[in-house]
C-alpha cells in the first residue's frame, strides 16, 4: 500500500502547505526578461487596489509560464506524485489559458510528453489528459462558481496571475504593508507594480509583487521573494496575452479518437464507510493570524520516517518504500517539544514529529518548536 494511501497525512497537509506558502507562500531559475521602465501617471497603492477589484473582464486568452525555486530536497518531488498537477510548485510550465466570463473557462497545461486540459462550457467540465489519453466529463450543479475551471481534480496553486493576485489580497490586512513599486513591462504591455510585504519580520516571505496592467487593471505578473532573496522563489505571468474574447470553438471539447471517456456523476458521492483512521482527515489546527500562522495537523500516529519504515513499503510499492525512505532522510531533529524530522524550503518549513504530529507554516524552524511546544 501507497505510504500516500496508508498515512493520509501526507496527501491532505503536503499539497495545502505548498499551496499555502506560494502565497504567504531543479536548478535556480531568474526573473522574466526585463524591459524598459515605462513612464505612467502616477497612481497610490490605494488606487491599485481599487483597480484590482473593480476590473471588468470580458475576455483574455494567453499563455503563461509559471517558475518555482523553493529550495525544496529531492523528497518534495516524491511527496507530489509524479502525475499529480500539485508538481506546479516546482519548476517551469507554460500554460494556455482562455477566459470568456464566469462559465466559460479553459487551462492547458503543456509539457514535452503532452498536455492536460480542463475546459469549463458553461455545466460542462471536461478534464483531458493527452498522454494517457483519457478524458472525464462531468456535468456542473446549477450553483457552480466561476472556478469550475478547477473543480474534478486541478490544482490549488495559482494557475495565472490573477488566481495568485486574488489570494494574496485576501491577506491585506494590518499585517501587510501595502506600497507602489516601479513601473513595469509585461507581455509587452504597461504596468504598474503593487507591493504586499508582511510587517512581521519573522515570516519567511519578503515581499510579494503584483504587475498590474495600465489600461485593463488585471494582474500580468505576481512574484513571491523570500527573506534575503533578490530572485523571486514562485512567479507566474503572461508572455503573450489578448483581451478580446476567445472564440467559443475554444470552448467546445471533443475527444480525439482513441481516447478513454469517463462519464462522472453530478453530484459528489458520499463518502464511503471507513475503518477508524483508515483514511480520514488529520485533526488540524492553526496557530496564530496573517503571515506567521502554523498549521498543525494531529494524525494519531507516527509518520514513516525510519529506514525500517522504507524497507517495509519498498516490496509492495516502490513508490511509498521511497516515500518514507525520503522522508528518513530529512534531519532529525529534536527539543524540549519532543523529536521528529524537518524539512525547509526558502518560504516555508514543515516539521515531522515521532509522536504524528506535522507543524508547518512560512517561518522558521524555531517558530514550528515553539508552537510544538504549545
Amino acid at each position: 500500500m501507497s505510504v500516500l494511501k496508508s498515512r493520509p497525512v501526507l496527501r491532505w497537509v503536503v499539497p495545502a502547505v505548498a499551496a499555502a506558502t506560494v502565497i504567504g507562500g531543479g536548478a535556480a531559475i531568474g526573473t522574466f526578461a526585463a524591459e524598459a521602465e515605462p513612464s505612467l501617471p502616477p497612481r497610490t497603492a490605494a488606487q491599485l487596489l481599487v483597480d484590482l477589484q473593480t476590473a471588468q473582464l470580458d475576455g483574455l486568452s494567453g499563455t503563461v509560464v509559471q517558475r518555482a525555486d523553493l529550495g525544496l530536497p529531492p523528497i518534495a518531488g516524491l511527496l507530489g506524485g509524479t502525475n499529480d498537477l500539485t508538481a506546479l510548485v516546482t519548476g517551469t510550465h507554460t500554460l494556455r489559458v482562455w477566459h470568456s466570463g464566469p462559465d466559460k473557462q479553459r487551462i492547458a497545461l503543456l509539457d514535452t510528453l503532452g498536455e492536460k486540459n480542463v475546459v469549463r462550457n458553461g455545466r460542462d467540465l471536461w478534464t483531458w489528459d493527452s498522454r494517457r489519453k483519457e478524458a472525464s466529463h462531468r456535468l456542473l450543479g446549477t450553483g457552480a462558481g466561476e472556478r469550475g475551471a478547477h473543480e474534478g481534480g486541478a490544482p490549488e496553486v495559482p494557475l495565472t496571475p490573477q488566481e495568485a493576485a486574488d489570494k494574496a489580497l485576501a491577506a491585506v490586512d494590518p499585517s501587510t504593508a501595502v506600497s507602489v513599486g516601479r513601473a513595469a513591462t509585461v507581455a509587452g504591455r504597461d504596468a504598474y507594480e503593487l507591493v504586499l510585504e508582511p510587517r512581521d519580520k519573522t515570516s519567511l516571505v519578503h515581499q510579494l509583487r503584483v504587475a498590474i496592467d495600465a489600461r485593463e487593471h488585471v494582474p500580468l505578473r505576481f512574484e513571491v521573494f523570500a527573506t534575503g532573496s533578490d530572485q523571486p522563489a514562485f512567479e507566474v505571468a503572461f508572455t503573450q496575452v489578448d483581451f478580446r474574447r476567445p472564440d467559443a470553438d475554444q470552448f467546445s471539447f471533443n475527444p480525439p479518437p482513441g481516447v478513454t471517456v469517463r462519464e462522472e456523476s453530478a453530484e459528489r458521492p458520499a463518502a464511503p464507510t471507513r475503518k477508524p483512521g483508515a483514511d480520514a482527515r488529520p485533526q488540524v489546527r492553526t496557530v496564530g493570524t496573517g503571515w506567521t500562522t502554523v498549521i498543525e495537523a494531529r494524525t494519531g500516529e507516527a509518520l514513516p520516517t525510519g529506514a525500517a519504515a522504507g524497507a517495509t513499503g519498498g516490496a509492495k510499492d516502490p513508490a511509498g518504500g521511497a516515500i518514507a525512505g525520503g522522508l528518513g532522510s530529512l534531519p532529525a531533529v529534536r527539543g524540549d517539544w519532543g523529536s521528529g524530522r524537518l524539512l525547509t524550503g526558502k518560504l516555508f518549513s514543515v516539521l515531522l514529529t515521532d509522536d504524528g504530529r506535522v507543524l508547518a507554516g512560512a517561518v522558521t524552524p524555531e517558530r514550528l518548536y515553539e508552537v510544538a511546544r504549545g
